[in-house]
């Protein structure tokens, strides 16, 4: 592969402003530490490829986000069709079954570890709008990045906040 004028430096500059949240991405998506590797060298490969062809019609970290949720929902559409696990839409996320011990939640990890493994129980864009807005994207970020109206995306965030947040206190991790 050969690099176009401007694609280094785009990447190295996209990878040092966001190489932190692409890394939480990347542990949002994948838990085994091997595969989460694996995703976070595909996403960074996707975005070094991808400046190519970045023209600017959008703000860096706008092309950075789009790319790397990108890489992160085919890996889960790849993992799903190996694994055959399921994945959930909102309606059916309050009857989905516990994935871990609730009685190791005492801790700040444990708390962190049930969060992600409800989140991860969402489909790729309910996750992909659900980690947008944990790391402080703005709605209308959310809705420029995803293709979806600043509505939907508020819809689903308080959706999703609602369901999380009663699981959370009920101390599950799963929603049923």
């Amino acid at each position: 592969m050969t690099s176009q004028p401007g694609q280094d430096s785009l990447y190295q500059e996209a990878a040092a402003a966001y190489g932190a949240a692409l890394t939480r991405l990347a542990r949002s998506y994948e838990l085994d530490g091997n595969r989460r590797e694996d995703l976070l060298q595909e996403i960074h490969l996707a975005l070094w490829t991808s400046f190519a062809g970045f023209d600017g019609g959008c703000s860096l970290r706008t092309w950075v986000y789009r790319v790397a949720h990108n890489v992160a929902a085919s890996h889960v559409i790849r993992d799903r069709r190996h694994r055959s696990r399921k994945l959930v839409s909102l309606d059916e996320l309050e009857s989905v079954p516990d994935a871990l011990d609730p009685e190791r939640a005492v801790t700040q990890k444990i708390l962190l570890e049930r969060l992600m493994a409800l989140v991860q129980q969402l489909k790729p864009i309910d996750r992909q709008v659900m980690l947008l807005y944990l790391e402080g994207e703005s709605g209308a970020s959310i809705g420029e990045i995803t293709g979806l109206s600043a509505g939907n995306v508020a819809t689903k965030i308080h959706r999703i906040k609602k369901i999380l947040g009663r699981r959370m206190r009920e101390g599950a991790t799963h929603v049923e």
